[in-house]
């Protein structure tokens, strides 16, 4: 029987694997590691794609939240709103510049930033907003950028799980995640829906001028080699993960197809089952599945990861601990809020196995195994 798991890369690998291994080996051919063609080649890709005017690459999904926050010119002490439910890189960053994270309450429906209480945080010190595109659905930017454009603020996307997703304003304009805000940024951890074999990432912006600033900083300051206007740091996407990234770029419609399919069977096993709450799509924008999370009422979570772990079914709480509830912000004067929802969220999520390889097969085991521990509770 074909195991089980969160993601199945070795699989998908395997799928392309003629492909992949070419273009590793039209690297090693050229001997052109950092920078050269692969990277251009998939940063002019990646833009066309994604209909961003720039995109900058980067090591890693951390360092362009990182980079794009040093691009602002922001000062220590800038209050910078951000969800707390979260993975911890999204308010780490805002932290490590010595500015001053607020934590806001998401929806709980969409699990992302809340536009009500958003609004709410706004002081005169606040300087830019961070919304979370988690999951793979996209956060209310209607709403933030309304909000954004009254009080002059920032908007620095978060897009590390949403890369594909759209979203329809009020207008009819339609837009993917990460190029809406004054930046977005993304990350290429091997598990992303748009992953590579190692780190990497990447940052988007439609501004001429701040494309310039990040890939001065991305390159420890520089514009032209040994001349440093700015304090920058090192952070480049190698030419092997970008020829990776770019073959698989060329297939990521169709992952977001199979991840869509196997939401829907997991949607439709649940459906009459009133104890798990099922993902819910906010109508303006689509879901492209990085995790497919149930929030579950009146069931023992801990009992059911036990007995899914029992039959190989592995899953995951994303996220245990928020990041107003963690210590290294306690430790730095932050954190603390009343955040209801969040709390709420973070003793009821439980995210089940999805991936580009799943099948009916795959799918209905795991709903299987899933309700016969609810209808035994």
């Amino acid at each position: 029987m074909r195991p089980v798991q969160m993601v199945d890369l070795k699989q998908q690998y395997l799928a392309m694997q003629a492909e992949i291994d070419e273009a590793i080996r039209r690297v090693l051919d050229s001997s052109v590691f950092i920078g050269g063609q692969s990277v251009e080649e998939f940063s002019q890709h990646l833009a066309a794609w994604t209909g961003s005017r720039y995109v900058i690459p980067c090591a890693n999904g951390t360092d362009a939240l990182q980079i794009a926050l040093m691009a602002l010119g922001l000062e220590p002490g800038d209050e910078v709103i951000t969800p707390s439910f979260t993975y911890i890189a999204t308010t780490e960053v805002v932290a490590l510049l010595r500015l001053k994270p607020i934590f806001v309450d998401v929806d709980p429906r969409t699990f992302c930033m809340d536009a009500n209480a958003l609004e709410r945080a706004i002081t005169p010190k606040t300087r830019a907003i961070v919304p979370v595109h988690l999951y793979g659905q996209p956060a209310a930017m209607d709403e933030i950028m309304t909000l954004a454009d009254r009080h002059g603020l920032y908007v620095v996307e978060d897009n590390a799980q949403a890369i594909g997703a759209r979203y329809r304003f009020y207008d009819g304009t339609e837009r993917q995640t990460g190029t809406m805000g004054t930046i977005g940024t993304t990350s290429f951890f091997p598990s992303k829906n748009l992953g590579c074999y190692g780190d990497g990432g990447a940052i988007f912006t439609q501004d001429a001028s701040l494309a310039d600033r990040m890939r001065m900083i991305a390159n420890h300051g520089q514009r032209i080699r040994y001349y440093h206007d700015l304090v920058g740091c090192n952070s480049r996407l190698d030419a092997i993960q970008a020829a990776i990234l770019d073959v698989k770029l060329r297939r990521l419609e169709g992952y977001i197809v199979s991840r869509r399919q196997a939401a829907a069977a997991y949607d439709e096993a649940f459906k009459t089952e009133d104890r798990i709450l099922t993902p819910w799509v906010d109508p303006r924008g689509t879901h492209v599945y990085h995790q497919y999370t149930l929030q579950l009422e009146g069931v023992d979570r801990d009992e059911l990861q036990r007995y899914l772990a029992d039959r190989s079914i592995p899953t995951m709480i994303y996220y245990p601990v928020p990041a107003h509830r963690q210590r290294m912000f306690t430790q730095l004067g932050a954190g603390g809020e009343d955040l209801p929802v969040t709390d709420w969220l973070t003793g009821r999520v439980l995210s089940l196995p999805i991936h580009t390889e799943m099948d009916a097969e795959l799918t209905e085991r795991i709903a299987t195994a899933v309700l016969d521990f609810i209808h035994k509770n």
